[in-house]
């Protein structure tokens, strides 16, 4: 599907379908081309000027339509109005990132893609602030005020993730610590009894997982929970909040997860030692509280992979 974006309006070519309203002044500032699933093609005509969101469906997908509480595959591409420069794009970064459509995505991202079909392009144009908040995303060299355009490409509905591990059961290992749960919840672990780490990267599975092997370069589903060794609390994890969904095998995690989680299988639950060489490394992760000398133990549900 191509879409051109021209000055005023949108226009579709081929067999696109598209909407064409004319009151994003904002995309006046650039032409977008390129087929959805693919990264788009930006050229910028001149400085963006955003006051509010402001969102258009730039092609208009065939596909199921997103609704709230649903997963979808999407990539994204950032612009930054003011540098006419390319911020972030998921094309660069190992591909497309499942997103759920609930209360932890941005409203920004959210409002754009509810109701909106597979299949579809969407820009939206606002103030950084709107985005990012007072402070900009630094990261991406993006002030507050900064003008910014954001693409949607909406590509699939994944398959949603299980509410748990699903599997049997096997016995743990004599280096993993024991698992504290309340319930189904894993709320930290215990080291009591459990030896010093040797330095190795190490994982098992605690529950076998019954459904597909997670391939490299796949969007998988996640509970986990993260503990130094000896720690007394977590330094991170998802079972109070939401599943995390992230790319794996291509850079997106630290290298302790690419290289022991590829080949898993959806369902399992699993232990990992990660010495800080395929963790965080010298510097470690001080907003956590891990220093570069902390072997890192998680547990994680795999819940599903796309």
């Amino acid at each position: 599907m191509l879409l051109p974006v021209l000055l005023v309006g949108l226009a579709g070519c081929g067999s696109s379908n598209s909407s064409a309203p004319s009151s994003n002044s904002a995309l006046d500032a650039v032409s977008i081309t390129g087929d959805v699933g693919k990264a788009p093609e930006v050229k910028w005509n001149g400085k963006m000027t955003a006051a509010d969101v402001q969102t258009t469906t730039v092609t208009k997908g065939d596909g199921e339509t997103v609704n709230q509480g649903d997963l979808v595959s999407a990539q994204l591409w950032i612009g930054n109005g003011t540098s006419q420069q390319k911020a972030y794009s998921t094309y660069d970064q190992g591909g497309a990132q499942t997103l759920t459509l609930n209360d932890q995505l941005s409203p920004v991202i959210a409002d754009a893609i509810k109701g909106s079909t597979i299949g579809s392009r969407i820009a939206v144009t606002a103030p950084a602030d709107k985005l990012f908040g007072a402070s900009g995303n630094p990261q991406l060299n993006i002030s507050n005020k900064d003008p910014i355009l954001i693409l949607i490409d909406l590509i699939s509905k994944p398959t949603p993730p299980l509410a748990g591990p699903k599997g049997k059961a096997q016995p743990a290992p004599s280096w993993a610590p024991k698992l504290v749960t309340k319930g189904d919840t894993v709320t930290s672990l215990d080291f009591r009894g459990t030896p010093k780490p040797d330095g190795k990267l190490r994982s098992a599975v605690l529950i076998q997982g019954t459904g597909k092997k997670v391939a490299k370069g796949q969007t998988i589903t996640v509970n986990y929970l993260g503990q130094v060794y000896g720690g007394k609390q977590p330094f991170d994890e998802s079972y109070s909040k939401s599943p995390a969904s992230f790319g794996i095998g291509t850079g997106q995690v630290i290298s302790g997860w690419d290289k022991t989680l590829v080949g898993q299988t959806v369902g399992s639950r699993v232990v990992l030692a990660i010495p800080p060489e395929d963790g965080y490394g010298k510097q470690g992760q001080p907003s956590a509280g891990i220093k570069g000398t902390d072997t890192l133990y998680f547990v994680v549900d795999i819940l599903a992979a796309n």
